[in-house]
């Protein structure tokens, strides 16, 4: 990509190595369903699968064929694996997938929820398969897991939709009903051939504006990823809606999280310009909702890598800056053969043991984006995502995201 130094590109080309690799070890041999998470200092023998971070690793298995990681029959039997088990085998409820499964049995964990954004995430993945591979066996599975999936009910009362569904209690009682990683739910609902959602629903959500040091964006709610998900797959770069340009808001979104760290600095000193970030987490006292603007959760000087890692393209200088520094300065510690540990807190000496799959999967694939556009210009291909777009009202417009990106860097050097 223009404006990546060839150093930068030999480091993100050691870090989507390293991702890679998470998924490929973490992958079930005979369901292919990807950890959650794995302790990378001790041997880990968990079994818990996450929907979610199996499409980070279906996703992950289209970048490292298309970087020669891994050979095309190996790629091919790999992904053929995996949407077999899922659509032969995998429980479901109304084409929805369960949050937590067991990874060799496919079994619902924790009474976990039937999962819309989770699901949402693996559907990305099914999809960024079908068109990167273009194998008529993988073209057929990932369209009959698309397929089946029943967005109307979802909304059958509503044009807010569910966050989840159990046999317990049916479905929750909250709904995506603010400007966060929601937008990938309605997009691919909406560019349902079988049973797409209606426009309504995509103009039913509030789209709150927030201002902080003079940055104007949409985003009520802090953690960072907020701003990523979505845009990991979906390309929005010279699209916008009626609303906004989600593109220009998350690098709105990340300076002006990038300044609140610094802000920080005085509570907490790791933080600067070269160290920053917090987004859900792990932290040494478990797992955390955290972030800001505005300021979310018990904060404590925990740094996230994902947190940049997930913005790449939205500010580049300012995020590879941070990921180079703590590989250089904590790489003991803070980096291992799957690339960054989930967190770390250098002012209380604590270290996460932990890679947890959807943070390293957000960091792949905005890296890979970052560096080709790879993941964006693959699913993109897909009739889901242009009819979601199209009716969802989203026009191309001539726009250089440069002099944006240039003029937020440059206000802290």
């Amino acid at each position: 990509m223009e404006g990546i130094s060839p150093e930068d590109d030999g480091f993100l080309e050691e870090l989507e190595r390293a991702n890679f690799q998470f998924f490929v070890d973490q992958a079930d041999p005979d369901t292919g369903l990807v950890k959650d998470r794995c302790n990378v200092r001790t041997a880990d023998n968990t079994v818990v699968a996450s929907i979610a971070s199996t499409g980070f690793g279906l996703t992950a298995l289209c970048i490292g064929h298309q970087r020669g990681y891994i050979s095309t029959p190996e790629a091919h039997q790999r992904v053929i694996r995996v949407l077999s088990f899922l659509r032969e085998q995998m429980p479901t409820h109304r084409g929805f997938f369960y949050h937590f499964a067991n990874m060799k049995t496919g079994e619902r964990i924790w009474d976990s929820e039937v999962s819309s954004i989770d699901t949402s995430m693996l559907l990305c993945g099914v999809i960024t398969c079908r068109e990167h591979f273009r194998q008529a066996e993988i073209d057929r599975l990932a369209s009959d897991i698309f397929g089946r999936v029943q967005w109307r009910w979802l909304s059958e009362d509503t044009s807010l939709l569910p966050q989840g569904w159990s046999p317990e209690v049916g479905f929750l009682p909250y709904r995506w009903d603010l400007y966060s990683e929601l937008m990938m739910i309605y997009l691919l609902g909406l560019g349902s051939v079988n049973h797409p959602l209606s426009v309504e629903t995509w103009n039913a959500w509030k789209r709150t504006p927030f201002e902080y040091e003079g940055i104007r964006y949409i985003g009520a709610f802090a953690p960072l990823f907020v701003h990523q998900y979505s845009q990991a797959w979906f390309d929005f770069r010279g699209r916008r809606d009626q609303y906004a340009d989600y593109f220009l808001n998350s690098i709105y979104a990340t300076e002006a999280h990038r300044l609140f760290c610094i802000e920080l600095s005085r509570q907490f000193p790791d933080y600067s310009n070269d160290l920053w970030g917090i987004t859900a987490s792990d932290s040494e006292h478990g797992y955390e909702i955290w972030g800001g603007p505005p300021a979310m959760g018990a904060i404590d000087g925990t740094v996230a890598p994902s947190a940049p890692g997930g913005s790449l393209p939205f500010l580049p200088n300012a995020t590879l800056r941070v990921l180079r520094y703590v590989k250089q300065r904590y790489e003991k510690d803070a980096w291992c053969r799957y690339g960054f540990v989930n967190a770390f807190n250098p002012l209380k000496n604590w270290f996460d043991h932990d890679v947890v799959g959807i943070d390293t999967g957000i960091t792949m694939l905005m890296a890979e984006n970052l560096r080709t556009g790879f993941v964006w210009n693959t699913f993109m291909k897909s009739h889901e995502a242009q009819w979601g777009l199209t009716k969802a009202g989203f026009k191309t417009y001539d726009v250089d995201y440069r002099p944006e990106q240039e003029k937020m860097e440059a206000r802290t050097r």
